[in-house]
């Protein structure tokens, strides 16, 4: 019997990319208003897209070479 692995998250919670990338609440949500980190809403609840975190990091590294 095979148990497969859940699918990776397409979207996280903001909390989640708090842990993520090592940032405070605020500047998460300092990232969204600036649209440095493309979100959406789904209900109440705030997601942001898995791409876009690796693209926020991506810029961010580009930016320091």
């Amino acid at each position: 019997m095979t148990t497969a692995m859940p699918p990776s998250p397409q979207a996280l919670k903001v909390p989640e990319v708090m842990s993520a990338l090592r940032l405070s609440r605020s500047k998460v949500y300092d990232l969204i208003r600036s649209k440095q980190l493309e979100s959406f809403t789904a209900g109440r609840a705030r997601r942001i897209p898995v791409e876009s975190v690796r693209r926020y990091i991506r810029n961010r590294i580009e930016e320091t070479d």
